[in-house]
């Protein structure tokens, strides 16, 4: 694309509108030799950011091109680093927060591109979520009549694209920056109605982290946060549904994780290396004491945490010491 700034790029951007014809001339630049600079890619959030008309075709054109150049134009090729990163987050938000959908599409399609990313980017994604369901606004709840507090199943789909998007083709376990966000949206949402789609996915994201930390091989993420079964409110009582559900779709993933023998532990430590290495971004680890500090942090458990202690006491799979005596507490005080 190294012929951009032989087009009408100024008179777009002094008109403030991208045609159909505009975007034509561009796909032609970009194919005939498929690089985009550094410079060319902040000229395509320029034209972005300035030009309040847009043609239908735009957002397609524009997050194809700037996934190119982030993840296979940009070293190391086909992963993101910290520094790549962290230049998509300052592009595309100004105070931590995005204001189009098309940025966050451009977000998520680099995530799910790239091998790897760094851990930053999949918290920054999150964060767009729970700003929406914090808040009740910003692009995702653009046209949508839901208030603060509530989160819809579509955007519980959005995280779970998210998540599944970090952890690739790998074994990652669901990471301390990522369980945080879930922990925060869970507390927002503790005093609506419990949404099913929504306990589903923050058990499993709990019980993945939890397993990881004592010992436990995770599988892909893909398989660990599935979505399963949801809610049969037969006899009236939303929350004794949530418990059914969560036992029935957890047991069916306890075969899933198993104990890691030394090589296993070994390789898992290496994996996490390499990921650190190439991203050049740590990734935090969850411990026993961070998790159990998260559990009903604001004096009292939320629905889907009272779902998971009812099946952690219940089953009572092998866990870490500290988190066993938290289950056994908090669950007394359920």
């Amino acid at each position: 694309m190294s012929g951009l700034r032989s087009l009408p790029v100024d008179d777009i951007l002094r008109r403030q509108a991208i045609t159909f014809d505009d975007i034509l001339l561009l796909k032609r630049v970009f194919y005939e030799d498929g690089i985009v600079s550094s410079d060319e890619a902040n000229l395509l959030f320029s034209m972005h950011e300035n030009c309040t008309v847009q043609h239908a075709d735009w957002p397609d054109f524009f997050i194809e091109a700037l996934t190119d150049y982030l993840v296979f134009q940009e070293p190391p090729r086909g992963y993101l680093t910290a520094a790549n990163a962290h230049w998509l987050i300052d592009r595309v938000s100004r105070g931590g927060k995005i204001s189009t959908k098309t940025e966050i599409d451009l977000v998520l399609r680099v995530l799910s591109t790239a091998r790897w990313a760094p851990v930053s980017l999949s918290q920054f994604a999150l964060e767009q979520v729970k700003h929406a369901v914090v808040t009740g606004s910003g692009p995702l709840r653009r046209g949508k009549p839901l208030g603060a507090g509530k989160i819809s199943e579509g955007e519980v789909e959005h995280l779970r694209r998210i998540l599944y998007a970090f952890g690739g083709d790998g074994h990652v376990a669901v990471t301390r920056h990522e369980a945080d966000v879930l922990f925060d949206i869970d507390e927002a949402v503790a005093g609506s109605p419990p949404n099913a789609a929504w306990t589903d996915l923050f058990v499993k994201a709990v019980a993945n982290v939890m397993m990881a930390v004592s010992g436990y091989a995770v599988p892909s993420r893909e398989e660990a946060l599935r979505q399963e079964a949801g809610i049969e409110d037969d006899d009236g009582s939303i929350l004794t549904s949530l418990l059914a559900m969560v036992r029935a779709n957890l047991s069916s993933m306890q075969d899933s994780y198993h104990d890691q023998s030394i090589e296993e532990r070994a390789l898992s430590h290496l994996e996490h290396q390499r990921i650190e290495i190439i991203t050049n971004e740590e990734i935090a680890a969850a411990d026993p004491s961070w998790l159990v500090g998260r559990l009903g942090r604001n004096g009292r458990l939320s629905p889907s945490e009272i779902a998971l202690i009812s099946y952690l006491n219940h089953e009572t799979p092998r866990i870490h010491p500290t988190i066993t005596e938290a289950v056994c507490r908090l669950g007394s005080a359920a």
